[in-house]
């Protein structure tokens, strides 16, 4: 008798303990095999071995909320985390159109020392008048592929028919002598292979996903120097960060260093991937130079960076930020 009422006060603690284990829920739009997914299993995973009562539940593939549509929810606590490129907030945060800006980040070394820069908390403190923090910080990188000959600096641009990544991608390379072809990533295959584009300028991660290296004859890839980067972070609404004890907060920062650091390892090794897919698939390959990147920069200083200013407030403070860094 003794026994049973030892198991079953045993199981009514247990029960007691599942009830009371927080449970945070995580959207992404991503794959599961793709590294945003990885970065937010790690953390799903770390928190989970702890053993502080708290879970991450992942909605992948855009189950949850559409991509670019999770940062309201995020920032009104119907969601508690998610892994966003910054930029697709822009319109809701002029200054997040500085994520996804020409020739602010060189390489990813380079975008790791923005991500803990003055200017990165200045980002910070707009995300926190919106309750979002950052938990694991990561840039990701692209590069351009053509059939019009290689792309490496802005003269070669003149006369292609380009699609772009982002806003101020297009005012840069329309400046340069592009014409620009907006469309999804999804649509660049068919573009290409039906001679409506002559170009294209995305990430690492889509060249290789879309299998652009079918229908491509130069590739310039992510190296020493590269043009298009975009800041993609995993956040955490911060009223919800703020309303866990002491354990689980620490347990989701110490997730987020060691996912943040993986972030950067497989970034690089993203593009890596990238350059040996296209070469091995018989493309040319053209690297970047620093002086093909100033060029290019120059190019941004007279088109994007003026745009942007003119319609972020306090947006030439932010700008001079963001070059400040070395």
């Amino acid at each position: 008798m003794k026994y049973k009422l030892y198991a079953a006060a045993a199981a009514i603690t247990l029960f007691a303990g599942a009830v009371s284990a927080e449970e945070l829920r995580l959207s992404h739009q991503w794959a599961e095999g793709d590294v945003r997914h990885q970065v937010a299993q790690m953390v799903a995973d770390d928190v989970a071995a702890a053993g502080v009562d708290l879970t991450i539940q992942i909605f992948p593939n855009q189950t949850l909320f559409k991509a670019r549509e999770q940062y309201t929810p995020l920032s009104r606590g119907q969601l508690d985390m998610t892994v966003l490129p910054l930029s697709y907030a822009g319109g809701q945060q002029p200054a997040y159109n500085l994520t996804l800006m020409p020739g602010l980040v060189k390489n990813h070394d380079h975008g790791d020392r923005l991500s803990h820069s003055p200017f990165m908390a200045e980002i910070e403190n707009i995300m926190a008048g919106d309750d979002v923090m950052v938990l694991v910080h990561g840039y990701l990188a692209g590069g351009f592929g053509s059939n019009k000959g290689c792309i490496t600096k802005p003269e070669d641009v003149a006369g292609v028919t380009i699609r772009a990544a982002g806003k101020s991608f297009e005012e840069m390379l329309a400046s340069a002598g592009a014409s620009i072809s907006s469309m999804a990533s999804s649509e660049i295959y068919p573009a290409l292979q039906s001679g409506v584009l002559d170009a294209t300028n995305t990430s690492s991660e889509s060249f290789v996903s879309y299998r652009l290296y079918e229908q491509l004859k130069c590739y310039t890839p992510a190296g020493d120097y590269a043009l298009w980067f975009m800041y993609q972070p995993l956040l955490m609404n911060k009223a919800t960060f703020d309303g866990l004890n002491a354990d689980q907060q620490a347990a989701l920062r110490a997730a987020g260093e060691k996912a943040q650091a993986f972030y950067l390892e497989q970034a690089k090794l993203g593009d890596a991937v990238a350059a040996k897919a296209f070469s091995d698939a018989g493309v040319e390959l053209a690297e970047m130079t620093e002086a093909d990147f100033n060029a290019w920069r120059d190019v941004a200083a007279m088109s994007s960076y003026p745009a942007f200013v003119a319609e972020t407030p306090d947006g030439q403070r932010l700008l001079d930020m963001a070059l400040s860094v070395e």
